[in-house]
């Protein structure tokens, strides 16, 4: 297919077709959280395409496992699909990558990845959609099916895992930077559904952490700070009972922030019987739906 056959929808489309992470990275070039995005251990064979306009992007024959948390390829599907342009955010200089077709962020490419190109392209899962093998041809994407006629074995791939992301040399900032956050919170499904309508929220998930009921939240900072969702947090309707006032520190920053605000505030209705405890995003379980 050429490229027109993947048209950009219209803004207002894309806000009503994608999450609100999706619509934040591809739009926005906001760069998701590692290791807690939908493809960054995905091991299955087949296509990964812009999830905002089905354009071909990269196959999972040329993915490979980076150590940065984010999905890695050596190289494109094809040549004229993705394209690069420099990127100075962050005080670095790097060259970012979007899709061709509808410009959509994908993420960036480094010089640092494993043969046969030496380049690591370091992407987004919210800007991609995943076709299985045995997909490819009810999508349209059959012409695609061919190149995984060798085999689809979904063993692991092929780790590199030292880069300027995974590895930075002793006194070099990593070259990869997620620009929204990551808040692990006390609470059941209310607590989840109250914090999805808080602005600058893009994404809340019920499970637990380290055994109690939690809400891992993804938030953009540019929208909300972190000291006001812990307000929205504590003093929303939903909060499930003091067993659940329990705010996990995903960071010294959070913590540090966390306690201010816990002190600050005094012993309110709100903040009463709140606990702060050092958390890791890893230690999150979703929900079993």
């Amino acid at each position: 297919m050429t490229r027109n056959a993947y048209p950009k929808p219209s803004r207002d489309d894309l806000k009503r077709k994608l999450s609100p992470i999706q619509f934040e990275v591809t739009q926005n070039d906001a760069t998701e959280p590692p290791f807690h995005n939908e493809f960054w251990d995905n091991h299955a064979a087949g296509l990964y395409v812009d999830v905002a306009t089905g354009e071909p992007l990269f196959s999972s024959l040329d993915k490979f496992e980076s150590g940065t948390g984010w999905p890695s390829f050596t190289r494109p599907i094809e040549d004229g699909h993705v394209v690069s342009k420099s990127d100075t955010t962050f005080g670095m200089t790097r060259n970012e990558v979007r899709s061709a077709s509808g410009s959509s962020h994908l993420g960036h490419v480094f010089d640092d990845g494993p043969a046969p190109t030496g380049l690591r392209y370091c992407i987004n899962s919210a800007s991609l959609r995943f076709i299985p093998v045995d997909r490819l041809a009810a999508e349209g994407y059959g012409a695609y099916a061919r190149r995984f006629a060798a085999g689809t074995s979904a063993s692991p791939p092929p780790a590199a895992t030292v880069n300027a992301c995974a590895t930075p040399k002793p006194g070099e900032q990593a070259g990869c930077e997620a620009t929204l956050d990551t808040a692990l919170l006390g609470g059941g499904v209310r607590t989840k559904a109250a914090l999805e309508k808080v602005p600058g929220v893009l994404e809340a998930e019920a499970g637990t952490t380290d055994r109690t009921d939690s809400v891992r939240v993804v938030f953009d900072p540019k929208q909300i700070a972190y000291r006001d969702l812990l307000d929205r947090w504590a003093s929303a309707e939903a909060v499930d009972g003091p067993k659940r006032r329990v705010v996990f520190a995903t960071s010294d920053d959070q913590r540090d922030t966390a306690e201010q605000w816990k002190s600050q505030a005094g012993a309110t209705p709100h903040t009463k019987d709140v606990v702060v405890r050092k958390g890791d995003a890893g230690s999150f379980v979703p929900a079993v739906h």
